[in-house]
């Protein structure tokens, strides 16, 4: 049984990307601890790349806000997905700042074996996903992390779209594949 974190980028409850990933969830439950930590439901600032974190005593940031509530749940988690509408070719600026934050020491304490993602745009364009998919890359090979899988929906804008694709059994198909 793993314990896994789903970052959800998207600032709409309920939105595609949301629906998206409790689809994850409900398929990765059965024989996972899953949490969903939504963007939306925290206050994180973006890094200032002043690497004070390396000098601070546990690494912490000086930054006053929820990130240390997550660093928490990243702590004890065997897998991250990434969970992200797409917003000119990237992934939501909130997430952003989250996985930004990352850039601390603090990371090496993690036990992250597993990385995911789950991406929705409106475009259809074959490209759309491409430079977040690179960026995922990089970050699986960096830190030898397993590429447990991943979602792209595309043609997807307004809300419920993604309830007329098959997306949402493709996420809880995935989910069920999580050991």
């Amino acid at each position: 049984m793993s314990r896994i974190v789903v970052l959800v980028g998207s600032m709409r409850k309920g939105g595609n990307t949301d629906l998206l990933a409790q689809a994850f969830a409900q398929g990765a439950g059965k024989n996972n601890t899953v949490e969903i930590v939504s963007v939306a439901d925290y206050k994180v600032n973006p890094c200032i790349g002043c690497n004070s974190c390396f000098a601070r005593e546990g690494n912490q940031c000086f930054q006053k806000d929820d990130m240390a509530e997550i660093y928490e749940k990243l702590r004890i988690a065997d897998m991250v997905v990434i969970a992200s509408p797409v917003y000119f070719y990237g992934i939501s600026a909130e997430l952003k700042a989250i996985i930004d934050r990352l850039h601390t020491p603090m990371r090496n304490e993690f036990q992250i074996k597993k990385l995911a993602l789950l991406l929705v745009g409106a475009a259809t364009l074959p490209e759309l996903f491409d430079a977040i998919k690179l960026q995922y890359q990089l970050v699986i090979n960096f830190f030898h992390l397993e590429d447990a899988g991943m979602v792209l929906v595309r043609g997807v804008k307004d809300i419920g779209d993604i309830k007329e694709t098959k997306a949402l059994e493709e996420a809880y198909n995935l989910g069920t594949s999580i050991e």
